[in-house]
């Protein structure tokens, strides 16, 4: 069938009210127009029952490989008694290049580096899509930018289905039966118990989640081994569905964290438990299709297919369909550079000073790779740490903690910074737009009238950086806090960023400007787990962030946003001895996140998520700085790419569902462990 296509504009329905109605406040403007980008992708749409269901099927197969390997020699039973009665069957009609073959590899290139496999107490795995093949979660997001607008819907994923009751405040939960971990023990409902009570609600374990953060007084009842329910104490918690995806709630291994963790194990502490599964423990235990089995620090990551993944296509094949995956760890910009090349097959190009190079050579007949532009949905900002005492150690930082919660502060330096030519720095040409903060510019939540934008006028910088008392007393530039505040000295601040060109490009030019208005800036350069757990520790003055789908989605990572649990958002956690501090426009934010949460008509909705962006940006929650748009780099050999913005609901790698790429058997590559699945102690009666 032929479906129609449209220009990407995030599947989100949006019916647009009125402007608010309120004088912009002193030196505020409306945020000018961007212009249009080239090459703009679209994008194909279905209902969601064109892309997965659940069914039972009368056939299925696997690689032959597999079953003369472990089949026929009794390592595995076979595949129908591996898979769910009723497995999740990817359909065909959403499929770009239908059903596929068995066989070959996909090669990635990442710049983060793994935390561990213990995602249940957030670690990370690196980044750069690997975090999406083993965390599986009860429900899945990343896919909806293909649903049609009037139909869209949060889709299943391990929870099978789900109802919610007539007073909106309880949500029973479907399980799929009979979904098996790849070393073959059976998914139920107790990994679900384990993952909320033993970590998500054990405030000594660190954490992706928060109690709130699935919706207000969220609990849980274990009704049997396939069924749960929710309880929230307001009804209708319709952003808990959103929550449930990645990374919010994807349950780990219970029967292999439970004699990890000190509840259960005397012998071990909170601090074990959370250190557990360091990167080179391979193979891990996973739900997701392919499974890491080799790990070489600093060097790769291999993952093979789970023989317990439980997704089929509509022929009854088993996916994956691509028997390997590779992670070489390297850097960002090699992830692009090897993409292009044809040594790599799959990059979000999310640098912009590399743009124009790249089009350049993806115009050539002979480019091994193709790219597909999005809308600018990707935007750097400012993040000033606005927790008065979180991981405070001196009275610099105590100072700094108090301008950030100054609104005249943030204000100056919003007016400090040259939008126009920090874009132009970045890359040349129409791809950047000036960026006030808060919800990203071309997506569908967003309305021009519901921003403050506070531009450059580094005269009214100085101006209010004289009302606060900070002068430089002492004739070098720097101005200096008032004598009775961390003595007079001048205003240091630091500013925490990745090592990337682009965040180069932003660090000069930030020195620069702060320069000019009397703030001296000392940027501090992190690598991915450095940044990660200063992060996480609340360890900055000023973070250089770039955003991504918690300002396209607010219903998705709402704590992200709005202080609505100690968890977030990241420039405003807190914890239970240094809780966070509310501002007035803080509680009036958490107000509105919750009327979103509980609200069902979507123009409504919609209304309130434009409050809650008035707000975030007449108040520079944090400040913007430009926005512009990725592309998505693909192999010309890989099958089954659907056109897709790097990030919407979720990142590319989770939104073209990648366990039904394939590879033509004449371009597949030499794999590294072919025909092996990963070997724990493998069970005959599992």
């Amino acid at each position: 069938m032929n479906y129609k296509k449209h220009l990407l504009g995030i599947s989100i329905v949006c019916i647009c009210f009125p402007a608010l109605s309120e004088m912009l406040p002193e030196g505020a403007t409306k945020i000018p127009k961007a212009s249009e980008i080239p090459n703009r992708l679209s994008i194909e749409y279905f209902s969601p029952e064109q892309i997965v269901e659940f069914k039972k099927l009368d056939h299925y197969s696997e690689p032959q490989w597999l079953t003369d390997k472990y089949v026929k020699t009794g390592k595995l039973r076979p595949v129908e008694q591996r898979l769910p009665d009723v497995p999740m069957v990817l359909k065909t009609a959403s499929m770009p290049d239908g059903v596929g073959v068995y066989g070959g590899v996909l090669r990635h290139v990442i710049g983060g580096r793994p935390q561990g496999w213990n995602w249940s107490a957030a670690h990370s795995q690196g980044w750069g899509g690997i975090n999406y093949i083993v965390q599986q979660c009860l429900t899945r997001t990343g896919p909806m930018y293909q649903i049609k607008p009037e139909a869209l819907e949060v889709l299943p994923n391990l929870a099978q289905s789900w109802e919610w009751s007539e007073d909106g405040k309880a949500l029973t939960m479907h399980l799929i039966e009979g979904a098996k971990w790849s070393d073959g023990e059976p998914f139920t409902s107790e990994d679900v118990r384990f993952y909320w009570e033993d970590t998500v609600l054990e405030p000594r374990i660190p954490s992706f989640s928060s109690q709130n953060a699935l919706g207000e007084g969220a609990k849980l009842e274990i009704v049997d081994e396939y069924t749960i329910r929710w309880y929230f104490e307001k009804a209708s918690q319709n952003q808990a569905l959103y929550n449930m995806a990645f990374m919010t709630f994807c349950p780990g291994p219970a029967h292999i964290l439970k004699s990890l963790h000190p509840k259960y194990n005397d012998n071990v502490t909170y601090e074990d438990f959370s250190n557990a599964l360091p990167a080179n423990e391979v193979p891990t235990v996973t739900m997701g299709p392919w499974v890491p089995v080799s790990y070489k620090d600093d060097q790769i990551i291999v993952l093979r297919r789970n023989p317990y993944y439980w997704k089929v296509d509509e022929a009854g094949n088993q996916l994956p369909y691509i028997d390997e995956v590779r992670y070489k760890l390297s850097t960002w910009e090699s992830r692009t550079l090897e993409t292009m090349s044809g040594s790599a097959d799959f990059s979000n190009m999310e640098n912009p000073p590399i743009y124009i190079e790249t089009l350049r050579k993806l115009a050539s007949p002979n480019s091994p790779t193709r790219a597909m532009f999005g809308p600018r949905n990707l935007a750097f900002q400012i993040q000033m740490n606005m927790n008065p005492t979180l991981s405070v150690s001196d009275d610099r930082e105590a100072a700094i903690r108090q301008l950030n919660r100054d609104l005249k502060f943030r204000k100056a330096i919003s007016h400090a910074i040259d939008r126009k030519s920090l874009g132009q720095a970045l890359v040349k040409g129409p791809f950047t737009a000036e960026y006030a903060g808060g919800l990203h510019p071309e997506t569908s939540f967003y309305r021009e009238d519901d921003v403050v934008y506070y531009p450059y006028n580094p005269s009214l910088s100085k101006q209010y950086l004289a009302e606060l008392g900070l002068v430089d007393t002492d004739g070098n530039g720097v101005v200096n806090f008032p004598k009775e505040v961390n003595n007079g000295d001048d205003v240091e601040i630091v500013i925490n960023s990745g090592n990337g060109t682009a965040d180069g490009v932003f660090n000069e030019n930030l020195v620069s400007m702060m320069a000019d208005i009397g703030i001296k800036l000392i940027p501090r350069l992190l690598d991915s787990v450095q940044g990660d757990s200063s992060r996480d520790a609340a360890d900055f003055d000023w973070r250089l962030n770039r955003s991504d789908k918690e300002l396209i989605v607010p219903m998705q990572r709402m704590e992200w946003l709005a202080p609505i649990a100690e968890s977030g958002p990241i420039w405003h956690r807190g914890t239970e001895n240094k809780p966070q501090v509310l501002q007035p426009f803080e509680e009036k934010m958490v107000n509105l996140a919750h009327e979103i949460f509980i609200e069902r008509d979507a123009a409504k909705q919609a209304d309130l998520i434009g409050q809650l962006n008035h707000e975030m940006t007449k108040n520079v929650y944090h400040v913007g700085l430009v926005a512009y748009p990725g592309a998505l780099l693909v192999n010309k050999r890989i099958k089954n790419v659907p056109n897709a913005p790097i990030i919407a609901y979720q990142w590319a790698e989770d939104a073209v569902m990648r366990e039904r790429f394939w590879v033509p058997q004449d371009q597949q590559l030499k794999e590294l462990q072919p025909h092996t699945v990963p070997e724990y102690k493998l069970d005959t009666k599992k």
